[in-house]
């Protein structure tokens, strides 16, 4: 006996009451894709990993990171250029759901690899003036998007107030640690005294920046009507450091001494995957769970326990999982958020929304930053030159811009203007950059302490420190963002 499921292939049919399979099939029937959206699928799924590779490879051509290339391809095939006309013809409606599954996949996975790429080592010798310009690059920025979301609520009204003018005040306050990694590598600075302040900085925007949007989905989510299942989240937080991480600390290191590195890829990804799971089902987006699963995974020790291959166990599976994910499933979310993006319709007055996001954004972040920077002592050049390196936002922005969009914070001409401001705000960092830093020939770069003269050579205890800076530079900038 057989069954078919939708138009596919024949399979032994399961013995069973009568009614329950038949609720089953129907089931199975209504919700299987066709062989026309399979193979619709497919097709563009081949069409963004060569698309995408191709505009990656644009971008960097012109100095820039690939994100700018990838995410510029899905605004141009979506609404803003021929009304849709291309991405319809390429991305069907029926099959846009499917996609935009795989692209939660993929930002998934890269929010593994950024909790996983944060170290606190780059902070060793750094706390006081990483610390002080975080909190500047955070503060000004925050207050800047806070005051100017009330400004737009008037012509973008959401259901709740407070969650649009914090949300605004974090989008505005973050800065993209992958690409600013990659940037740094790119031009020989990752081992620099302003490379590594760079990275620290990074690190805790990143932290904070989260955090603040972690509250703005609470309160976005209060009228869910289980707020409850939130409260799990700290019992969880205390678990995943007390618990689960020491028991990855031992689990890898015994299969790194085996030098079986596939068994901890596998309870990584099932682990993240989990975490993940846990974080959405109580209402705080999946995408702090995988975080918070890479902010868990054991350093130290297993680092200083080698693989055949020498690296890190943690970081191995970090830069696995980071490739896999920017082969394909990263640049579905690239082409998924462009599709969303609109800017044929903008009017006088979004055109003035736009000038105003981009006037608070970069003027927040690079005031906020430089000013804390010359309190902090640096001299007028680093100064500036960790300013702009702070405004890049990249992947992270776009992830967070997301979530505002699912959450219904932001609606259409929001996100398109926002999504703008990402794009811009990304681009600048690298041409700016050059003109204080020209790039010098590999190994030739001098290296420039926070007055902007040259320093000594670095002393051991130095030398371990910016080696933890350079892995967790090296490891992030494997990020396609």
């Amino acid at each position: 006996m057989t069954g078919v499921i939708g138009n596919r292939q024949e399979i032994p049919a399961v013995q069973g009451p009568p009614i329950v399979l038949a609720a089953s099939a129907d089931l199975i029937g209504r919700h299987a894709l066709t062989t026309q959206q399979i193979s619709a699928m497919l097709f563009a799924l081949a069409v963004i990993s060569l698309f995408s590779f191709g505009a990656g490879a644009l971008a960097r051509r012109f100095g820039q990171p690939s994100v700018i290339g990838e995410v510029l391809l899905g605004v141009l095939v979506g609404p803003t250029l021929f009304h849709g006309v291309i991405s319809n013809a390429i991305f069907p409606t029926d099959i846009l759901p499917f996609l935009t599954a795989l692209a939660n996949v993929g930002v998934a996975l890269f929010m593994f690899t950024v909790g996983a790429d944060l170290d606190a080592g780059v902070l060793r010798g750094r706390k006081m003036v990483a610390g002080t310009v975080a909190s500047g690059s955070i503060v000004l920025p925050f207050g800047l998007g806070c005051a100017l979301a009330l400004y737009l609520f008037a012509d973008h009204q959401t259901g709740n107030k407070t969650g649009f003018v914090l949300f605004m005040g974090a989008a505005m306050s973050v800065t993209a640690f992958p690409v600013l990694a990659r940037i740094l590598t790119d031009r020989g600075m990752s081992r620099t005294w302003l490379g590594n302040v760079a990275l620290a900085c990074a690190a805790i925007d990143d932290v904070l920046a989260w955090t603040l949007l972690a509250v703005v989905v609470v309160i976005c989510g209060a009228s869910t009507g289980s707020q409850w299942l939130l409260l799990l989240f700290i019992p969880y937080l205390v678990l995943m450091f007390t618990v689960v991480r020491p028991v990855l600390r031992r689990l890898m290191a015994e299969r790194c001494v085996l030098g079986s590195p596939p068994p901890a890829l596998v309870l990584t990804l099932v682990g993240l995957l989990l975490s993940a799971a846990f974080t959405e089902w109580i209402g705080l987006h999946f995408i702090f769970g995988a975080f918070l699963f890479g902010a868990v995974m054991p350093r130290g020790a297993t680092q200083k326990l080698r693989t055949t291959t020498t690296e890190g166990v943690t970081e191995g599976i970090a830069d696995k999982i980071s490739y896999l994910n920017g082969i394909l499933l990263l640049p579905i979310f690239f082409i998924v958020a462009g599709l969303k993006v609109d800017l044929s319709g903008m009017s006088g007055n979004d055109l003035l929304d736009l000038a105003l996001i981009l006037a608070a954004a970069v003027g927040g972040k690079f005031l906020g930053a430089f000013i804390s920077a010359r309190l902090s002592g640096m001299a007028r050049r680093p100064a500036t030159a960790l300013s702009l390196l702070l405004n890049t936002r990249g992947l992270t922005e776009l992830i967070i811009l997301t979530v505002g969009l699912q959450l219904g914070i932001l609606d259409g001409q929001l996100y398109s203007s926002m999504v703008v401001m990402a794009l811009v705000t990304t681009a600048m960092a690298g041409p700016l950059l050059q003109l204080l830093y020209p790039m010098h020939a590999p190994g030739t770069e001098g290296e420039h302490g926070q007055d902007g003269a040259p320093v000594a050579p670095a002393s051991p205890e130095r030398g371990r420190s910016e080696d933890s800076a350079e892995r967790t530079s090296r490891s992030s900038a494997r990020n396609r963002s």
